[in-house]
């Protein structure tokens, strides 16, 4: 019996409409055999968080681009909190300030990715947090 892909939800929060990385993620990802949900833009926190929960995601990734990762970071993991589903890991990328990426990942966030950061580095952060 073959064994289950891991299912990732990849989306945008809020009204940043910059989804180029988002698209460009999504195809390595799914070239690595993960199966790719793909939320979009303009989610909120929830609706991410229900889709996680409708498709009985291992993980979300969200991208961001205008400086709001912190400030929705935190409502994610708040949220995913609050309907027992903190077992869920949460990956972020885009573009943020260096000393963002520790605050981060002291909320509680598995993995961040910068802008230049090399696929194949992706991939194994990523492949890392399911062994």
């Amino acid at each position: 019996m073959a064994s289950k892909k891991t299912r990732i939800i990849i989306g945008k929060l809020g009204l940043d409409s910059h989804d180029n990385g988002l698209r460009i993620i999504s195809r390595w990802l799914m070239d690595s055999g993960y199966e790719v949900v793909y939320a979009g833009l303009y989610n909120t926190t929830k609706r991410i968080v229900q889709m996680a929960l409708q498709e009985d995601a291992d993980a979300i990734g969200i991208s961001f681009l205008g400086g709001e990762h912190l400030y929705y970071a935190e409502d994610l993991l708040k949220e995913l909190k609050k309907r027992d589903m903190g077992d869920k890991k949460v990956v972020i990328g885009g573009v943020m300030p260096p000393g963002d990426v520790n605050r981060l990942k002291s909320l509680g966030v598995d993995a961040v990715f910068t802008p230049g950061t090399r696929r194949d580095i992706i991939l194994e952060n990523i492949d890392s947090l399911f062994v």
